[in-house]
């Protein structure tokens, strides 16, 4: 739904990407004269806006593929190993070239260390796994599953950025750090005790459903109820996993025979991480309502994009 329009933010706190969409587009607006153009760029630029906010991703995604189908089965470098150097490099690539911001590196990191605290209890109890290749290892969790984590971390502080994501009727920050807690524990107990999943998204819709996400994609400035974006992307990590287990990157005990899609289910797995998601992204970039003013450093008291 469109909210009219909302001041542009200043160049200098975009990277050089982001800048050139947003010069083009204005361009492109500076010689339209169709009624449908503005939309037609709004979409566009919505879309190049998007790419590029999970790009850190989609390049994880791209290596495991391409690693897990044409890796020499001689190279000195086990697969698993070589992917661990890929997303290193990814990751420093992106940092010095200014393609990311100080902010979003500390998100990546924070994601890292709790995405990999679970891959190494949900390799120990048996929910999936992965080759046994390679020494940059924790037990049996390859050091480049935490990257995958941490890509959903970059993306979602990235959209905050990249679309000045502000919000209407947000939840108490502790309410959604209890129940963030209690979602990140029920992955662990619910192989123990009973599996409180549904209660939990019960709790989500309850906690965030009159909450209305504020953004802006070019010249105008729009909204839409925050469960929307909630559910997309955890069908688009399903996705991604279904791409992921394909290739054998890791496998699910139902896979051990041959590949087969990963269960539907899987997408309330990935909406319920959502909000861990969300939860530790706010830790770093506090929600703001759509009057606020923009930030010029974050809650640790880092620089973030301005200085780019």
């Amino acid at each position: 739904m469109a909210d009219g329009q909302r001041p542009l933010r200043r160049a200098r706190d975009l990277t050089v990407v982001e800048r050139w969409i947003d010069a083009r587009a204005t361009a492109v607006l500076a010689r339209s004269t169709g009624r449908w153009r503005p939309w037609v760029v709004e979409a566009w630029v919505f879309v190049l806006k998007q790419a590029w906010a999970c790009v850190f991703g989609v390049l994880i995604l791209v290596a495991i593929v391409a690693v897990r189908l044409w890796w020499p089965t001689d190279a000195a470098i086990a697969p698993n190993d070589a992917l661990v150097v890929v997303a290193v490099g990814i990751q420093v690539g992106m940092l010095v070239a200014r393609l990311e911001t100080v902010r979003e590196l500390w998100v990546v990191l924070l994601f890292h260390v709790v995405g990999t605290v679970m891959e190494l209890f949900k390799t120990d109890v048996g929910s999936w796994s992965y080759a046994e290749d390679g020494v940059l290892r924790i037990g049996g969790v390859p050091l480049f599953s935490g990257f995958m984590y941490a890509a959903i971390g970059s993306y979602m502080v990235r959209s905050m950025r990249l679309f000045d994501l502000r919000f209407v009727r947000y939840p108490p920050l502790w309410a959604t750090i209890v129940l963030g807690a209690a979602i990140y524990a029920n992955f662990y107990t619910h192989h123990v005790v009973w599996d409180a999943r549904w209660v939990l998204v019960v709790a989500v819709l309850l906690l965030w459903g009159r909450t209305i996400m504020h953004f802006r994609v070019h010249a105008r400035a729009w909204r839409w109820p925050l469960l929307v974006p909630f559910v997309g992307v955890g069908i688009a990590i399903w996705i991604a996993e279904n791409v992921g287990t394909a290739v054998g990157a890791w496998t699910y005990p139902n896979q051990v025979d041959g590949w087969e899609p990963v269960s539907p289910q899987k997408v309330v797995s990935w909406f319920l991480l959502m909000i861990i998601s969300v939860v530790l992204v706010t830790l770093v970039h506090r929600p703001r309502t759509p009057d606020a003013a923009p930030a010029t450093s974050d809650s640790l008291g880092l620089p973030i994009a301005a200085d780019r």
